[in-house]
């Protein structure tokens, strides 16, 4: 990057906005440097790059550093410049994953370099400077995001793998951007460059020089840094299949009281919370926050813990081996633990109309994020669903879009959506709310261009013009991996506690009740969504997940030998000679 030839405005200094580019006070910045070390720098030094796995938290004292992606590219672009009293770095830094920008000096002065374990150090000692660190981390990885700013996906919009790419990216939180190969008039000739055939899409490309052709989830999340685990013959204490808020707080609570965790998930953490754009009814959380917040968020809290992630990782069966659980996954590997979590929660169903299918690679989406938003700035969408999921998403679509309208199959907004997103609603100029309603047809040619909508009181019709369709209609638990290993009720829920008391005896050969959410295999429990019976909220989950967590304390208690003792981790040995629970 050469300096000299940037226009003024790009080198002046970001504004901060929503707290994304605070400036550290004294004190803050006195309680880095008991941490970190100071050195000075030069123009047009690099202090980390796009793609580095591990880089420092830097703090600038004096000069001015440059936010750059596509750094010595054709394409390259100033993403925001740091002055004095700000630091650099987004979530990346604190998940492990790689640098989605590089830091270039552009004014000589000196910064503060504290490592990665160090800042951990200090804002567990300092709550209200951690705060304000993670606060801007996650604005920061947000307008990444907004902006397109990382990978790119190049492919076309009707293929299946281009969508699972698109979507696996979205769901955690990638920076990246789509380019079409049916709309892009410029990607043919970035195809040649790079040797790329249309066989060989979708690709994805980084740093111009890292090209995948059509990855796996897997490969992509290795590029990225995604938390990956490795095979190996160790014996977990909790084993935790799926990552949506009651997968996330069984992981927090049974890392933090010593239980070696594992948790997986095929997709992304977050599970479908993760998929709302602002959640305001949360404990503690007065100004509301978005579902991915909530999930960088506690896996921040269960890594701290020593609990190990691994995504994706996803689950196809659930056996035993040498009398410890195990479950089997698709990559062929398999992971064994003393007692099991099931916490795979629930998908949304599909729209039940003719031509679903055709639109859903370009135009069906059943999430409502800053990617699927970008897709529909100044267009008018259509959103199907009464319950929260769907309120929450027309809120936040309604501030891009042009129009928004809610379709609802009840007669009345109040049957399973909570007041305060009926008010908000009611309130929205760009949302039109069609009650007692169903969409009956998808019109448009590949992409959805209308869609008609029936009254179910008069069977009235209407053609309404839509450019994307969001559906929130009802939920489906994600157990077809169980096949007929667990008791489940008729709609494939989880049976537990009571409920599982049929099957228990032939399932563990004894006569016990079953403990409140343990499962019909004695060891195997189930939390949250997926857990037949459960409250289908977030909060709710999140209590089951640090519930279930006692359970297995108490199960583990029970089914413990001599040999057993000698393995599990010292606190936890501890507390089963004990018997304490703190």
């Amino acid at each position: 990057m050469d300096v000299e030839s940037l226009p003024a405005e790009a080198l002046e200094e970001t504004v901060d906005l929503y707290g994304a580019f605070p400036l550290l006070s004294e004190g803050q910045i006195l309680a880095l440097l008991g941490k970190g070390k100071r050195r000075s720098t030069t123009a047009g030094e690099v202090l980390y790059r796009e793609g580095d796995l591990r880089y420092d938290f830097i703090v600038v004292l004096e000069g001015k550093v440059a936010v750059v992606e596509g750094y010595e590219s054709p394409d390259e672009r100033v993403v925001g410049v740091h002055g004095p009293c700000r630091f650099l770095g987004e979530i990346s830094l604190l998940t492990g994953q790689a640098a989605f920008v590089t830091a270039v000096v552009v004014d000589a002065g000196e910064v503060l370099v504290v490592s990665v374990e160090q800042l951990r150090e200090l804002v567990l000692e300092d709550t209200g400077l951690g705060d304000v660190i993670l606060r801007a981390c996650l604005q920061r990885r947000s307008i990444l995001i907004e902006v397109g700013v990382g990978f790119r996906i190049l492919g076309s919009c009707y293929s299946p793998d281009t969508r699972r790419l698109r979507e696996f990216a979205a769901r955690n939180r990638l920076p990246h951007r789509f380019v079409d190969l049916d709309q892009d008039d410029g990607v043919e000739s970035l195809m040649r460059q790079l040797g790329i055939g249309p066989q060989h899409t979708p690709v994805v490309i980084w740093r111009n020089d890292c090209v995948l052709r059509n990855p796996s989830n897997a490969e992509l999340a290795r590029l990225i840094g995604l938390p990956t685990r490795e095979p190996s013959g160790r014996v977990y204490d909790l084993l935790i299949v799926g990552g949506g808020p009651a997968g996330l707080a069984a992981a927090v609570y049974g890392a933090s009281e010593g239980l070696a965790t594992l948790l997986l998930d095929g997709v992304a953490t977050g599970g479908q919370a993760g998929l709302s754009a602002r959640i305001e009814n949360y404990l503690g959380f007065p100004a509301g926050l978005s579902g991915a917040e909530l999930a960088e968020r506690a896996v921040l809290q269960a890594e701290k813990f020593g609990a190990e992630l691994s995504i994706p990782g996803e689950a196809v069966a659930l056996g035993s081996e040498d009398g410890y659980h195990s479950v089997h996954m698709r990559d062929g590997t398999s992971a064994t633990a003393r007692a099991v979590v099931i916490a795979t929660g629930v998908r949304y169903r599909r729209l039940p109309v003719p031509d679903v299918a055709r639109f859903e690679a370009t135009s069906v989406y059943y999430a409502a994020t800053l990617v699927e938003a970008h897709l529909c700035v100044g267009e008018p969408v259509i959103v199907v669903g009464g319950g929260n999921s769907a309120g929450q998403a027309a809120v936040f679509l309604a501030a891009r879009a042009s129009k928004v309208r809610l379709v609802v199959r009840e007669p009345n907004l109040g049957a399973n959506m909570s007041r305060y997103l009926i008010d908000r609603l009611e309130r929205i100029p760009a949302v039109e709310i069609l009650l007692n309603s169903e969409v009956r047809q998808l019109d448009g040619d590949h992409v959805l261009q209308r869609v008609e909508v029936e009254n179910r009181q008069t069977g009235e019709r209407q053609w309404l013009d839509g450019r994307a369709l969001f559906v929130f209609i009802g939920a489906q638990p994600c157990t077809s991996w169980l096949s007929d290993q667990l008791g489940v009720d008729e709609q494939g829920f989880v049976l537990a506690g009571p409920d599982a008391v049929a099957s228990l005896a032939h399932r563990d050969g004894s006569s016990r009740e079953p403990l409140l959410f343990e499962t019909s295999r004695a060891g195997v429990f189930a939390a949250g969504d997926v857990r037949s019976g459960s409250v289908k909220r977030v909060a709710s989950a999140v209590g089951e997940g640090s519930m279930v967590v006692r359970l297995v304390h108490e199960y583990l208690d029970q089914v413990l030998g001599p040999d057993d003792l000698r393995t599990v981790p010292v606190s936890r040995l501890a507390r089963v000679l004990t018997g304490s629970r703190a």
